[in-house]
C-alpha cells in the first residue's frame, strides 16, 4: 500500500465520495481539495502603530501573490498553475493531488488607509501585511445644560 499523506490514502476518493453528495461535508476546493479550510490562515496584530497581519499561503511564489486595495477593502489573491504538458518521464502519475486554480480573502481596514501606506513583504510560504492606524476621531463634544 502507498504511504498515507496529509492523513489520506489512495482509497480515500472512493469512499469519500458518498459523503460529498451531503450538503455541508464535502465541499472542496480545487486548489487543494480537502486542505482548503487551511489554506490562507490569518493572524491579526495591534502594536501601538499599526496592524500586522500574517498570512499563511504555502506553495505559492511571491509572483503567484496579489494585493490590492480598493474602496477601504485590502484584498489578498494567489492563484497557482501547473504545466499539464509537462511528461513524467520516470513514470505515469497514480495520484495528483496539486492543482490550478486561485483563493482570495478580503479585509476591511476602512477608507483613511492608502496603498502607499501598506507595506507587504513575501517570505517562506508567509505573506506580512503592515498597515498604520487611522488616526482616532475625535468623538463629538456634548455642552450639556443642566435642567433645574
Amino acid at each position: 500500500m502507498l504511504p498515507s499523506i496529509f492523513g489520506e490514502n489512495l482509497f480515500d476518493e472512493m469512499f469519500d465520495d458518498a459523503f460529498d453528495m451531503l450538503p455541508a461535508v464535502g465541499r472542496r476546493n480545487p486548489l487543494y481539495g480537502k486542505h482548503a479550510k487551511n489554506l490562507m490562515k490569518t493572524d491579526v496584530r495591534e502594536t501601538e502603530n499599526s496592524y500586522e497581519v500574517d498570512i499563511d499561503l504555502p506553495g505559492f511564489q511571491k509572483d503567484e501573490v496579489q494585493v490590492e486595495l480598493k474602496n477601504g477593502y485590502l484584498t489578498v489573491s494567489a492563484s497557482k498553475s501547473l504545466d499539464r504538458d509537462e511528461q513524467d518521464n520516470k513514470g505515469r502519475y497514480i495520484r495528483q493531488e496539486r492543482y490550478a486554480g486561485q483563493c482570495r480573502r478580503s479585509f476591511y481596514v476602512g477608507e483613511s488607509i492608502k496603498p502607499e501606506d501598506v507595506h507587504a513583504k513575501y517570505d517562506s510560504g508567509i505573506l506580512r501585511l503592515s498597515m498604520p492606524k487611522a488616526e482616532p476621531k475625535p468623538l463629538p463634544r456634548h455642552n450639556h445644560i443642566e435642567i433645574e
